[in-house]
Order: structure tokens, then sequence, then C-alpha cells
């Protein structure tokens, strides 16, 4: 009987979580997937209707504006804080002075929540408040910066501030990949007469490749589902320039009652995810078996 209760206890313990996770997470999937295809607003209906809900959300012009705002943030995102993290974990490979006290600053913004940092660079780049206040105050008076409330450029506020916060992070990826480097790779470099740029270039960096491509992952995931950020700096203005689709989604579900267009975009934005993690874990699977 304790020799069954023992067998049978990592199972019990672990049942509560599972159940939670199916129901909270897989069922409410399937939930909205189900909402999707009726014609439900403020409440839901079960009322089929196929796919005229995906049909009326690629027919807005409003998603469409926040499919590209989606491609031009993730881009610049990527790209950006690839760069610069890599860049801050080059040098704090390089064992200068206090690089724990620099390794510090650099990841504190990860502390932060999404919320924070967009309330604070909404203070920043707000012109009657930051930046373009502060220059004028210097005597500047002709200057201006703002991005904040011009329709063209609000979408790369949001940018800098997504960069800031996630940068340091990426900065540690690559730092923990640097730091695992075999020396005798490096050693072997050196003596070929090598410079320091071509050691990372040929050397380092194709070592890295894994962290490149488990950063893209990671930053792409953070891209797609972003809501706060937007939400608290730009609330997807001015007028709907800045929407991205996760806030399309949620002024459509909960503020303009149409919960069956607010579905079928959640779908949209899951489906983006599930087409970067699935290959990601294909990768890593087949690595491991082979």
């Amino acid at each position: 009987m304790f020799d069954y209760l023992e067998k049978q206890l990592p199972k019990l313990i672990l049942a509560p979580t599972a159940i939670v996770t199916l129901v909270c997470m897989y069922g409410f999937i399937g939930w909205t997937a189900a909402l999707s295809f009726t014609k439900s607003r403020m409440l839901p209906q079960w009322d089929f209707v196929g796919w005229h809900q995906y049909e009326r959300l690629f027919a807005n012009p409003r998603w469409h504006v926040a499919l590209d705002n989606l491609l031009v943030f993730t881009v610049l995102f990527i790209v950006i804080a690839l760069f610069l993290g890599l860049m801050l974990a080059i040098l704090l490979d390089r064992n200068i002075r206090n690089d724990g006290a620099l390794r510090t600053i650099y990841l504190y913004p990860m502390a932060v929540s999404f919320i924070v940092t967009g309330t604070a660079w909404k203070w920043i780049l707000n012109p009657g408040l930051g930046i373009e206040k502060m220059v004028r105050d210097l005597g500047f008076t002709d200057f201006e910066f703002r991005w904040l409330v011009d329709p063209d450029m609000a979408i790369y506020t949001i940018v800098i501030a997504a960069v800031w916060q996630s940068s340091g992070f990426v900065m540690a990826m690559f730092l923990s990949g640097l730091r695992g480097v075999d020396d005798s790779l490096i050693k072997a470099a050196q003596m070929d007469g090598a410079s320091v740029f071509r050691t990372y270039w040929h050397v380092i960096l194709p070592v890295m490749r894994p962290v490149f491509f488990g950063a893209v992952v990671i930053l792409s995931h953070i891209a797609i589902k972003s809501f706060d950020l937007v939400q608290s700096l730009t609330g997807g203005g001015p007028g709907y320039a800045s929407d991205l689709p996760a806030t399309f989604m949620y002024t459509h579900a909960f503020s303009r009652a149409q919960m069956g267009l607010g579905a079928a975009s959640a779908m949209v934005m899951l489906a983006g995810v599930m087409a970067i993690i699935v290959p990601y874990l294909y990768s890593e699977l087949r690595g491991k078996k082979s």
C-alpha cells in the first residue's frame, strides 16, 4: 500500500498544476478559438458564422495598421536589441574594471515592468515635460522632439522603450555564451595572428549561433504579444497610429464589444507565436537527438 502511494505521490503533487494549466491555458485557447467562429459581441453567442470574423478582421484598415506597426517594431526591436546586447556583452567580456556594477546597471531595466517602463518614457518623451522642454530650457528654443504625438513617429517611441527594457537581458544571454566558448579556440586564433575583431567575427560568434537563435525567438515573442508597454506609453495613439495586434485585440474585445472579432485577432497572434516557437522547439529536439 505504502509502495503504491509512494509511486503515485509525484502524480498527485503535479495533478493540481496540470489541471489548472489544462483549464486556464489550453481550455481558454480552445474557448477563444470557438468564439472566433461566432458572432459574439459584448457576450458570447454560440451562433457559428464560419470564417466571417476573420474576413472582417483582414478587411479592417486598423488591423492592417497594426500589422504594419508590428513589422516595423519587430524588425527594429530585434536588430537594435541584438546589436546593443552583443556590444555590451563583448565589452564586459573584455574584463574591464567594475564589470559587476556595469552588469547590474545594464540588467536593471529588466527588473522594471513594462507598465513602469512605458510610463517613465511617456514622461521623458512628452514635449511639455521631457527632452524637448529640457533642451528648450537650455536656450535652444527651436528644438523639437514630438515623436510621441506624431502619428508617423509614435511607433518608434515604443521601439526606444522596448530596446531600453530588453537589451540588458540580451546582453546577459550573450555574456553567458561568450563565457562558455572554449579558450583553446581563442588561443589558436591568437597564435595564428588574428586580430580581436577577426577572432570574434570568425571564431567566437559562429560558435554562439544557438544563442543568437534563442535571443531572436525570445525577442520575437515579446514583440508579438506587446500590450502593456504600448498601452502605458501611447495607448495605441495618436488615434490608432501606434496600434499593435495585442492592443487591437483588447480594444475590440473589451472596449468596443466585438468579442468575436477580438477572438479572431487573438488566434492570428497565436498562429504568429507558434510559427516562431515550433521551429525553435523542433530544432532543439532534433539537436538533442543527434
